[in-house]
């Protein structure tokens, strides 16, 4: 008896599956597709090194600094996300960058904080603040108190370390969660 009754409900639930709307489906295949950096695994030195471009592996992985006012995202104005070019996890929203007149990306807060590591960086005979990625444990630039209101951050980031997900490419990315941001 309960042998037909646990085929009975297997049948109805395979049923149940069988309809869900194509919607929810979808819904289901981004939400997968958005978690994949969640479980990211830094992939060994000579994987990385053969996945980024040399400018791109120095400063993500050897603490380096791109040059201002040359790199691919200071004057970048276009509606969408930053995310980590190692991992993937998202880091900033273009609705929270401003020019700081320093030549290199600046945002006033992360889209998200957990995302983010910040420790102290003693180099060039001051301290500063170090902003790393969470998952990929990439250097993406520094954070300082000079940021506008009502932060007064700046999150002065090196290109080299983001990737810009332009919004009409979210939802197709893994990133369609972020599309309500840039809904008027």
């Amino acid at each position: 008896m309960i042998k037909i009754l646990l085929l009975t409900m297997a049948a109805i639930f395979g049923m149940m599956a069988l309809s869900v709307p194509a919607g929810a489906q979808e819904t289901a295949a981004e939400h997968a597709l958005a978690d994949k950096w969640k479980k990211f695994v830094k992939p060994p030195k000579e994987e990385l090194k053969k996945k980024l471009t040399p400018i791109q592996y120095k400063v993500t992985q050897k603490n380096g600094t791109e040059t201002a006012f040359s790199n691919e995202y200071w004057d970048n104005k276009r509606e969408g996300i930053y995310v980590d070019a190692v991992s993937g996890e998202p880091l900033f929203s273009s609705l929270d960058k401003y020019d700081s007149g320093t030549g290199w990306p600046s945002f006033s807060k992360p889209l998200e904080p957990g995302n983010i590591a910040e420790k102290d960086d003693w180099g060039f005979f001051m301290k500063r603040t170090e902003v790393r990625s969470r998952h990929g444990d990439s250097h993406l630039g520094h954070v300082f108190t000079d940021g506008p209101k009502p932060t007064g951050l700046r999150y002065c980031m090196n290109s080299a370390a983001l990737r810009f997900v332009p919004k009409e490419d979210l939802k197709k990315e893994g990133y369609g969660e972020y599309l309500k941001l840039f809904r008027k």
